[in-house]
């Protein structure tokens, strides 16, 4: 565990090295994030998005910043723990040690990095919807600790294919890309709803029925775990028990793959790079 420290303390030494504000960018990005996305979402393209179910708030471009800021969190977890082993293939060549360490230290700094950008994000909520958000702050620890469980499963997985195919790696930007549209990181349930009964009407159909897209977006584990993030920032409440369910069902799924599969491969890593 001590290595996973150190491992997690040298890449969170290494985020805003030689900048002059340092640690003050992990306010700065979220809260120029959400400024982006209040302008071209808010002013430029408006949308519609049900106000807050305790909080009362109906902000599209802040329902669309926290689905950004919380998929950017997630997508790093898995993108950097994947490439954990390639970018750290020096050091395997040199010291043994448990290669799953380099995975966990990488989660661990994007994990702290990520807690700067709640701060800024709940700065804004409480601005926006008032001091209730407190309440529900939490709910942010087993919603954060789950999340960062289901990144890392996945980034076992993708951190062993990538040693064994590289290409794994540029097929993965391409599929985040789409997962991050299929995961309503842009648009609430509602607008999906709208699309799946104007298509219906169109004579689109499954069996007579509507296309069934809501069913397919909510098993989604992305945008379960978005969902549970915007239910303490937007709608000031505890994510609902559906949420919980899934969220952790698919992380013990991804966690116990992982490790199976970590297990299973682990031992020719530094062959194969």
């Amino acid at each position: 565990m001590a290595l996973v420290w150190v491992l997690a303390k040298r890449e969170i030494s290494a985020e805003y090295k030689g900048t002059a504000l340092g640690r003050l960018w992990s306010l700065i990005n979220p809260l120029a994030t959400i400024a982006v996305y209040a302008a071209v979402f808010g002013v430029i393209f408006r949308g519609g998005v049900e106000p807050g179910i305790n909080s009362h708030v109906q902000s599209f471009a802040l329902y669309i910043g926290i689905g950004v800021l919380c998929w950017g969190y997630l997508s790093r977890v898995i993108l950097n723990g994947m490439n954990a082993f390639m970018s750290n293939a020096g050091l395997l060549t040199k010291v043994y040690f448990p290669r799953y360490v380099l995975i966990l230290a990488s989660t661990l700094a994007q994990t702290f990095n990520f807690l700067f950008e709640l701060l800024a994000l709940l700065i804004v909520c409480a601005l926006v919807g008032g001091p209730l958000v407190f309440l529900y702050v939490p709910f942010l620890v087993p919603v954060l600790i789950i999340t960062a469980a289901f990144g890392t499963g996945l980034a076992l997985m993708l951190g062993i294919a990538t040693v064994y195919f590289r290409d794994i790696s540029h097929l993965w930007e391409i599929f985040t890309q789409v997962w991050m549209y299929a995961s309503g990181v842009v648009f609430p349930l509602s607008m999906l709803v709208a699309a799946q009964d104007s298509l219906y009407e169109k004579g689109i159909s499954f069996k007579g029925q509507p296309l069934p897209l809501d069913i397919i977006f909510r098993i989604n584990p992305a945008e379960l775990l978005l969902e549970a993030y915007r239910a303490v920032f937007y709608d000031f409440t505890a994510p609902p028990l559906e949420v919980w369910l899934g969220s952790i069902a698919w992380t013990l799924v991804n966690l116990l793959f992982g490790i199976l599969i970590y297990r299973k491969f682990q031992a020719r890593i530094v062959e194969e790079i």
